[in-house]
């Protein structure tokens, strides 16, 4: 039994606790008695004010009434109006999940309806919002978390036994932080840095190129990097070059936590299998399985925004909104009891879009900013939001006039969603017919199924939308998901004009590229890129003026000729070099050090110059392999 439990245990009525477990940096007691479960008289909170950490108290499974009548009285207590959809037993947790579709209802005056479930029942209530469309994949994640309930809830114990048990690795009182840079270092692509005390091992996202065969994945076999001994495995948000290869650690035996938000797991568990199916398609051997996916999931331990959580005895970390897409997250990394203080911005956008809020600028502490470079070239600055939106309306109107289908390449997760409500918006101010068809393609769908189910971390506007069923932008009747290859075929054969949103958004694989076959050679036609094209992707060459493009056709070759349009409109969750300047300037308190990575080249350079002139502080823009020592 660990130091911590045998302390809290000292300090509460051990006859009533029948169990203490951690469940990863949280502790849990248990106790067979009624009467304590419902009124511990404070003395749980009491320990909690004292040690400052994170205890519930939980009846055993024992006690809670039969899940049946459990139903009954449930229903009984919340009103019909708040529109039960369905109840999740979570038996070994004594946890009962209440999805509705009026969450405030099932709550109850200042929480009344779940006290009284909790009396009644002795179980513990958790209120969930109904998602306005169903998600497979949610539904698919729940059945492997509660079909592993038990190996989970020793794995979370494992973990919490690793944060609190003390120290494994340290032998003298030596301090030393080094960060070492895997991939993402002057390039766009493969996001991985390892991060190393004398007693932890941490790593920071590990992505994948997919725009760069030659050099598609990080530097795992680097000397320094031991995948059995690392801690834990931090994602920043759920786009493939920074989540693709967490599946493959496990597939090479990591059988550790990796943390990030709610959406961020549901999301890039859609890419990953989305990356499998296309490299199937595509002939290759997958890197890894759908059994390795299995894995990840059992080992993913969610994280709100702002919850701070200890994830090594030495390393704290705290999430908060990144501002690039949903669930995206800025790691707040606090180092030893005060030692060093660092964020990793993964993917960031410092101002507000039509999905989401502005990223975070107040940390507790921050020594070491380590942040993208995206658009970090001098050059790089793009228009206001608003012209931005007038010039995407400007194209479609065009198009449709002369009936033409455009098709806009978009990344699954962030942009095609982006797209969506921007549609909607362009619509509601008139500017756009409300019976134009926007048609759906790829994993779009799932992911926007997502993010009606994840409605909090939207912004307020879009998530009072989504509230009200007769608003939510993505449930309009002119949106229409186009589900198998023959209804992309009568899609591409069918006369009318139309909106075309389909993965991949850099043209390297996916039904994008299906219908950019069939649509490049009608001039009526429109290809708009939203998001950013990667060095030596289909979409950036299209970008430099390629006419002719060769797609390979069994032992053949077709060659296809774009005579469409083609517009690049940059509608971006990444910052440009204005709002990563003013997020640096802002970040409260201002770092001392700040490294570029996540940028071309001459980006990564130009941004550390132009930081180190105008923010006073000291910059350096790694390449990969290298290594800092931060203190």
């Amino acid at each position: 039994m660990s130091e911590i439990i045998d302390e809290i245990l000292s300090r509460l009525p051990k006859e009533k606790i029948s169990d203490a477990v951690f469940e990863g940096a949280n502790i849990v007691l248990y106790t067979k008695n009624k009467d304590f479960f419902l009124d511990d008289g404070g003395s749980v909170r009491e320990v909690v004010n004292t040690i400052k950490k994170r205890i519930e108290l939980r009846p055993d499974p024992t006690i809670c009434i039969e899940q049946e009548k459990a139903e009954k009285i449930i229903k009984n207590i919340v009103t019909e109006e708040a529109r039960v959809d369905q109840i999740i037993f979570d038996v070994q947790r004594s946890i009962v999940i209440i999805e509705v579709q009026k969450p405030g209802l099932a709550i109850g005056k200042q929480g009344e309806n779940l006290q009284e479930i909790k009396k009644q029942t002795l179980w513990i209530p958790h209120i969930r919002r109904t998602p306005a469309i169903k998600s497979q994949l949610i539904e698919s994640i729940r059945m492997v978390l509660y079909q592993n309930n038990d190996y989970r809830r020793k794995f979370l114990h494992k973990t919490g036994q690793r944060i609190y048990n003390g120290w494994l690795r340290r032998e003298k009182k030596e301090e030393w932080i080094r960060i070492s840079f895997l991939g993402g270092a002057r390039q766009v692509g493969r996001s991985c840095c390892l991060l190393q005390t004398p007693e932890s091992r941490v790593l920071l996202d590990c992505g994948l190129d997919v725009a760069n065969e030659d050099e598609a994945y990080p530097y795992l076999d680097a000397p320094e990097l031991k995948i059995a001994e690392l801690d834990a495995v931090i994602v920043s948000h759920a786009h493939l070059d920074h989540c693709a290869l967490v599946p493959y650690l496990f597939k090479m035996g990591y059988r550790g936590p990796v943390y990030c938000t709610a959406p961020t797991r549901d999301i890039m568990i859609l890419l990953q299998l989305d990356l499998i199916k296309i490299q199937r398609n595509e002939a290759k051997e997958p890197i890894y399985s759908t059994d390795d996916i299995k894995e990840m999931v059992k080992h993913t331990i969610c994280l709100d925004y702002e919850e701070v959580t200890d994830i090594t005895p030495d390393v704290r970390i705290t999430l908060y909104n990144a501002g690039h897409i949903l669930g995206s997250a800025l790691v707040h990394i606090h180092i030893g009891n005060g030692l060093h203080n660092m964020v990793y911005t993964g993917d960031v956008k410092y101002g507000k879009t039509n999905m989401l809020s502005l990223a975070n600028t107040n940390f507790p502490r921050l020594e070491t900013l380590i942040i993208e470079s995206t658009y970090g070239g001098k050059d790089n600055v793009m228009p206001p939001s608003k012209d931005a939106d007038d010039q995407l309306s400007e194209h479609i109107i065009e198009t449709i006039k002369r009936k033409g289908k455009v098709l806009m390449p978009v990344l699954g997760s962030g942009r095609a969603q982006e797209i969506i409500v921007l549609i909607d918006k362009l619509i509601r101010e008139g500017k756009l017919s409300e019976d134009l068809p926007v048609y759906i393609d790829g994993m779009v769908w799932d992911i926007t199924a997502i993010h009606t189910a994840y409605p909090e971390y939207l912004n307020s506007t879009l998530r009072q939308q989504i509230f009200h069923k007769d608003n939510n932008p993505f449930l309009r009747a002119n949106i229409k998901r186009i589900g198998s290859p023959k209804e992309r075929q009568d899609l591409i054969e069918e006369k009318g004009a139309c909106v075309i949103l389909a993965t991949s958004g850099m043209l390297v694989g996916g039904p994008s590229v299906e219908y950019l076959k069939q649509l490049a050679e009608n001039p009526k036609n429109l290809l708009i890129f939203t998001c950013y094209q990667g060095e030596g992707s289909l979409g950036r060459r299209i970008q430099r003026g390629e006419k002719e493009i060769n797609f390979q056709k069994g032992n053949k070759f077709e060659t296809v000729q774009i005579n469409m349009d083609v517009e690049k409109l940059e509608i971006t969750g990444h910052s440009d070099r204005r709002e990563l300047v003013a997020f640096v300037n802002h970040c409260n308190p201002k770092p001392k050090r700040v490294i570029i990575v996540h940028g071309e080249n001459s980006k990564c350079l130009d941004l550390a110059k132009s930081l180190h002139m105008l923010a006073k502080v000291e910059t350096v823009a790694p390449r990969n392999l290298d290594a800092l020592r931060l203190k």
